[in-house]
């Protein structure tokens, strides 16, 4: 959530930002500064309306102890009527500080001045590319005719079970699964993060914290009866471990990692390009989450780009990384890069990770600050990224490693896994 102070400090700039997400946030920024200017007046009258009464309070007393009862009386009435003024003065004030919440809670955060303007994924930038394409032998498959042959992954049993978009993974496609996970967690940790386990589901508090709420209400699985979430990613619990923390600059950076399940409706993602494993409402994903000083917020996202090219090369499949315009940037996200592996069978690219830096927009909303080398309080900023997402990594690897003999396993899993080759 952007701040007011940086809004009233800053409008021209932000307006020209938030331009490159193909927004005119004019009148709401306005609405802002005006709704505020209302909260700072209410506020006064009072902070006044109080320090009267209690200066009447004082008097009162004093005149009590003299005798002056009838005197103390008439200031007694008065003191009532400041108390219903005050009541009242309360509540507008509530009021007008719920609505600039509401207002601010609906502006996405400023983009980063590298961001390219544009309205989709069309209008995104490639970075860099790492990564022989395999020329694949006569017949090649994709990964879920691949998962059908090799008895590796049921996406009808997964139908029958829960519904489309939930596969069942089996045998040595379980033990791949669990391979790429161990992996994942053993690189992050090696690399200085955390490892946490963490809850599936989260309250409306952490969901508002990190921006899926109410931005991504409709994408969220909602366990009505208690009022909770089926978590979209592990950035959700993770992130807000650190909700309403004052930290030390000296704790920072703070590093953690996590494997969960993520669940996602994804409503409205129907044809064959969200076949097989391409998109489902039910996958794997590990996740690296940092909180860093302000200063060196970007240097820390050049750090988790790095760290997630080596677990590519090392993977050794061909990806690219691409750097997302305004229009294809998340709710929430100053600067987003996006990775994406070659899909040899199906000729196309496939998302397998975004890494974004949030500056203090999360941490605003949830008020996660450190106390700087003056000793005043100051929003941290936010980082996380994927490391990996496991379906379309396991989609890559299942299409890029077909041979006519089998699905040869990445090397530095092997092992992880016990086993060469699927066959």
């Amino acid at each position: 959530m952007l701040q007011v102070s940086v809004i009233r400090e800053s409008k021209a700039l932000i307006l020209e930002r938030l331009a490159k997400r193909n927004i005119d946030a004019s009148q709401m920024l306005e609405d802002v500064i005006a709704l505020d200017e209302k909260r700072r007046q209410v506020q006064t009258k009072l902070d006044n309306t109080l320090a009267e009464s209690n200066t009447i309070s004082k008097e009162i007393g004093g005149l009590f102890k003299s005798g002056k009862v009838e005197e103390a009386n008439v200031l007694k009435a008065k003191t009532g009527v400041l108390k219903e003024r005050s009541k009242t003065l309360t509540e507008e004030l509530n009021n007008a500080a719920t609505n600039l919440n509401n207002l601010l809670a609906q502006i996405p955060n400023v983009p980063h001045e590298s961001v390219p303007s544009g309205n989709s994924e069309e209008d995104n930038e490639e970075l860099y590319r790492e990564g022989d394409i395999p020329t694949l032998h006569e017949g090649a498959l994709p990964h879920w005719e691949l998962a059908k042959k090799y008895d590796i992954i049921d996406f009808e049993l997964g139908n029958k079970i829960a519904g489309a978009g939930f596969p069942v993974y089996k045998g040595q496609g379980a033990r791949l699964q669990r391979a790429l996970i161990a992996y994942f967690l053993d690189k992050n940790t090696k690399a200085g993060y955390t490892e946490y386990q963490l809850p599936l589901l989260v309250n409306e508090d952490s969901g508002f914290g990190t921006g899926q709420l109410p931005d991504k209400e409709g994408q969220m699985y909602h366990v009505t009866g208690d009022n909770l979430y089926l978590i979209p990613t592990a950035e959700v619990p993770g992130t807000n471990i650190f909700r309403n923390v004052v930290l030390n600059e000296a704790d920072l950076p703070i590093g953690i990692t996590g494997y969960t399940p993520c669940f996602r409706r994804e409503a409205g993602s129907y044809g064959a390009h969200v076949r097989g494993l391409n998109r489902l409402h039910q996958f794997d994903k590990v996740e690296i989450i940092r909180v860093e000083h302000p200063s060196k917020s970007y240097e820390a996202l050049d750090g988790m780009v790095a760290h997630v090219k080596s677990i590519l090369k090392e993977l050794k499949l061909p990806y690219r990384i691409l750097r997302l315009c305004g229009g294809d940037t998340s709710f929430a996200s100053a600067l987003t890069y996006d990775f994406e592996v070659f899909s040899t069978a199906q000729d196309r690219w496939l998302e397998i990770s975004s890494v974004s830096n949030f500056e203090t927009f999360q941490a605003n909303r949830l008020k996660l600050r450190f106390k700087n080398a003056n000793g005043k309080n100051e929003l941290a900023h936010t980082l996380n990224g994927s490391s990996l997402a496991l379906p379309r990594v396991l989609a890559g690897i299942l299409e890029n490693y077909q041979t006519q003999d089998g699905i040869v396993i990445p090397e530095v899993l092997r092992s992880y896994t016990g086993f060469d080759i699927i066959k």
